[in-house]
C-alpha cells in the first residue's frame, strides 16, 4: 500500500523557517519523482517544487525560488522542503504526493500525482 506522510508544519513568525519531511512507503522511491503542493481554503491546490529521486532534479515554481530547498533521502525514503523567510501569504495546508508516472521529472500540476499525504498546517503570523 502507497502511503505519504507529511510532517513539520506548525506556527512560525514571518521572516521564519520550517522543515517539511514526507516519509513515504509502499513504492520504490528513487523510480517516482516527489511533489509538494499547497492550498487555501476555496483555492486551486498548487504545485510548489518537485524533485526527481532519481537524479536529484528540481524544479520551484516562481513565487519561492531563492526561498525554498527540495530534497530527498533515498535511503530513508523521505523527501524535504526547506522553507525559508516565509510569508503570511504561504499560510496553506502543505502537501507531499508521489508521480503517476514512472521516471517522468517536471510534472507540476495535482493530476499528475495520484498519491497524496493527508497535509501538513503551516500559518505564518505576521
Amino acid at each position: 500500500e502507497v502511503q505519504l506522510e507529511e510532517s513539520g508544519g506548525g506556527l512560525v513568525q514571518a521572516g521564519g523557517s520550517l522543515r517539511l519531511s514526507c516519509a513515504a512507503s509502499g513504492f520504490t522511491f528513487d523510480d517516482y519523482a516527489i511533489g509538494w503542493f499547497r492550498q487555501a481554503p476555496g483555492k486551486e491546490r498548487e504545485g510548489v517544487s518537485c524533485i526527481s529521486s532519481s537524479d536529484g532534479s528540481t524544479y520551484y515554481a516562481d513565487s519561492v525560488k531563492g526561498r525554498f530547498t527540495i530534497s530527498s533521502d533515498n535511503a530513508k525514503n523521505t523527501g524535504y522542503l526547506q522553507m525559508n523567510s516565509l510569508t503570511p501569504e504561504e499560510t496553506d495546508v502543505y502537501y507531499c504526493a508521489k508521480d503517476r508516472v514512472l521516471d517522468r521529472f517536471g510534472a507540476v500540476r495535482a493530476s499528475d500525482y495520484d498519491y497524496w499525504g493527508q497535509g501538513t498546517q503551516v500559518t505564518v503570523s505576521s
